[in-house]
């Protein structure tokens, strides 16, 4: 069992919902960045997401493109990366981490060697978003072999003769991505989410966390309502691209997971 299935069969026994919070690696630098991921379990995190910077990130909107920017400019790379990660794991060895970004970085460090030191840094699962489910020998499968949940994204446009080839070998969980386009476009509405997530949980059992569009205390229960977890990234981002102080960072991720887990 892997962490990320530990922290959801945790979170079911006790009736809650999960609150997965997205940063950017190396946003605005190491050492802040690195603050930030330290202190966003105590601030309710049951999920840590962690951005991969890259220089081409087609799915992101303007706040996490800036956030990637940040990051390269401050000298963040997929080494650095894995070591931001590796440092987390000397004083929290539970919290899950998923790796989120694009293949390029990974298909240039060379897959095998890849999935060894992103096991190796505490590593617990891999968004990939460029990479489609016909694509899985790439990197999903010797990912799973590795010990590494694989998470897919369904979006509204996965109807269901798409989704059973999206859920093949996905594990951990499904991310479902509330709206058409890309993050932090559009505000995510529970009544059109809620169909749609009993809709995929019908074609599985994993969990299901819904992103993309969540930015306030009210939207994050509101979606946790209709679905085991919540994912909020552009808000958090937006404040530390304001340069706000890394407590105030997490005093608002705090107000978000308080309204995913009151749900």
């Amino acid at each position: 069992m892997s962490r990320i299935d530990a922290k959801f069969a945790e979170l079911a026994q006790a009736g809650k919902k999960a609150f997965v919070a997205y940063v950017m690696a190396g946003d605005p630098d190491f050492d802040t960045s690195l603050e930030v991921v330290r202190g966003l379990p105590g601030a309710g995190v049951d999920v840590i997401e962690l951005g991969l910077p890259f220089t081409d990130p087609m799915a992101d909107g303007p706040t996490i493109q800036l956030a990637g920017q940040r990051a390269l400019e401050s000298g963040m790379t997929l080494a650095r990366t894995l070591d931001l990660a590796r440092t987390f794991r000397k004083d929290d060895q539970t919290t899950p981490i998923v790796l989120m970004g694009y293949y390029n970085p990974i298909y240039s460090r060379g897959v095998e060697r890849f999935l060894v030191e992103a096991k190796e840094a505490g590593i617990d699962g891999l968004i990939v978003v460029d990479l489609p489910p016909e694509e899985d020998s790439e990197l999903c499968i010797p990912a799973q072999a590795a010990g590494l949940n694989f998470i897919r994204l369904a979006t509204p446009t996965t109807d269901d003769k798409r989704l059973p080839r999206v859920l093949q070998n996905t594990s951990g969980f499904v991310y479902y991505v509330s709206i058409t386009g890309i993050t932090g476009a559009a505000e995510a509405q529970a009544g059109d989410v809620g169909p749609e997530v009993a809709r995929i949980k019908s074609a599985t059992d994993l969990p299901l966390v819904v992103g993309f569009g969540v930015n306030t205390p009210a939207k994050s229960r509101a979606i946790a309502d209709v679905a085991d977890g919540v994912v909020v990234g552009s808000a958090i981002v937006s404040k530390i691209g304001a340069g706000e102080p890394v407590a105030d960072v997490l005093a608002f991720v705090k107000t978000l997971s308080d309204g995913a887990h009151s749900a």
